[in-house]
């Protein structure tokens, strides 16, 4: 008789379950556009959901502790003419977040730490290059402000926004819709899917594809699911796999490894309801306590549910084999940097003593050359007292009012939070 070898992997036994009710977030109308991107996004501080809104296009922000029912006038954050079709957390600041929208915009926003009391309705940049609905958003993973959207007119776009400025524009790399589009680890590289079904790898600064023709499948796994849209994240520390199928009920997860058969299939989480969209915690957003190693936000219709992926242990000690040091919220390389030709992996932090977000930082945004604009040229006409054009002197004078504005306001701010803050404290101590 033979006998079957069981491969070893810490990872056999993970095993997906459900949060408790109380820790959903309730009464969310999440969008109902029909567009292939999660609808939601998540990190250490906010969770960020799609929604629907009258007269354009809105996400809510809300922070993680805030669970249970949402309020129907919690504030959204609006801005965009048309339905907002994907969002994205910046890695290197978990206070801000971009958004791409039908209207052929997409907006960068600071979200404060604090409940604002209105709608957030002013971006602190607004991105216009492309010509039609801009529906993929993916930031730069080590690049501080290096930001990539991908749009329905074919072309990706990477932005600088610490200026404002298109850093690269890769206009004819595809013939037809981008599906999605995938950074890999260090930035160098991008993964693609167009509609014409073939998958490219680019080098976007020499803006060239460098792989497109992959020939046989190292691995070929037949998925038992609909014909709706598969959302893959994958865990580089971990090596494995997550698929989430739009409009299924299941999360199937693999293992990746250097040796045949490549990808191991390790077990499917599933539930009642399909999903609607889903999100992905960052690993330094995960309790390391609890060896959860993947959470999901799972997207209903008028919910959102976290899904908490776990090793069994049972020891209570830091498990090294399941968090090694893992990408932190530093980034590796400035935006000038990287278009240069520079390289950097992911600045690592180790998770040991879990991790603690750090306190709100704002993005400056600098538009370069602001002095040096001319007019456009065409006929000479008289000028008022009233339009002639400024002196150097006269600008200078005002971008100094208006950074001491800025200053001012963001103190005020800053002692709002502080006052909030004391006051979350003299309730909780009088409960």
């Amino acid at each position: 008789m033979s006998r079957r070898v069981v491969r070893q992997s810490k990872f056999r036994h993970v095993f997906g379950q459900a949060a408790k009710a109380d820790q959903s977030y309730e009464d969310i109308r999440v969008s109902k556009v029909t567009w292939d991107s999660s609808f939601c996004a998540v990190n250490p501080k906010f969770l960020a959901i799609i929604v629907e809104a009258g007269g354009g296009g809105a996400f809510i922000v809300l922070p993680l502790a805030k669970t249970g029912r949402v309020d129907k006038n919690y504030p959204l954050v609006t801005g965009h003419t048309a339905p907002v079709l994907d969002i994205d957390w910046c890695p290197h600041n978990d206070n801000v977040i971009a958004s791409a929208s039908e209207d052929t915009t997409v907006m960068v926003w600071q979200i404060p730490d604090y409940t604002p009391m209105r709608n957030i309705t002013e971006p602190i940049l607004t991105l216009e290059g492309h010509s039609k609905r801009v529906g993929i958003l993916c930031w730069h993973p080590t690049s501080r402000n290096v930001l990539l959207s991908a749009g329905g007119d074919n072309v990706i776009l990477i932005w600088n926004v610490g200026t404002g400025e298109v850093l690269l524009s890769l206009d004819d790399m595809h013939p037809d819709v981008i599906h999605s589009v995938c950074w890999n680890s260090n930035g160098s590289l991008l993964a693609t899917t167009c509609k014409d079904k073939t998958l490219r790898v680019i080098d976007p600064r020499k803006g060239q594809v460098v792989a497109n023709n992959f020939e046989e499948p190292v691995a070929l796994q037949e998925m038992d699911t609909s014909n709706g849209v598969l959302l893959p994240f994958y865990d580089p520390d971990s090596s494995i796999v997550y698929l989430c199928g739009k409009g299924d009920s299941s999360i199937r997860y693999f293992e990746i490894t250097d040796e045949p058969p490549f990808v191991h299939y390790l077990n499917t989480f599933s539930s009642k309801e399909p999903q609607r969209g889903m999100g992905f915690m960052p690993k330094r957003g995960l309790d390391v306590s609890k060896c959860e190693i993947a959470r999901f936000y799972k997207l209903h219709e008028r919910k959102c549910e976290p899904i908490i992926m776990t090793v069994p242990r049972k020891s209570d000690l830091f498990q090294d084999d399941l968090y090694p040091d893992t990408p932190g919220p530093e980034p590796a390389l400035e935006a000038d940097e990287w278009l240069s030709g520079q390289d950097a992996e992911p600045v690592l932090i180790s998770l040991r003593d879990g991790y603690v977000p750090p306190k709100h930082r704002e993005l400056r945004v600098t538009k370069r050359n602001i002095l040096d604009v001319r007019p456009p040229a065409g006929p000479r006409r008289s000028q008022s007292a009233s339009d002639a054009p400024l002196s150097q002197h006269t600008l200078e004078t005002l971008l100094e009012e208006i950074k001491a504005l800025r200053e001012q306001v963001q103190a005020q701010e800053q002692r709002i939070t502080a006052l909030e803050n004391m006051l979350c404290g003299l309730v909780d101590g009088t409960d």
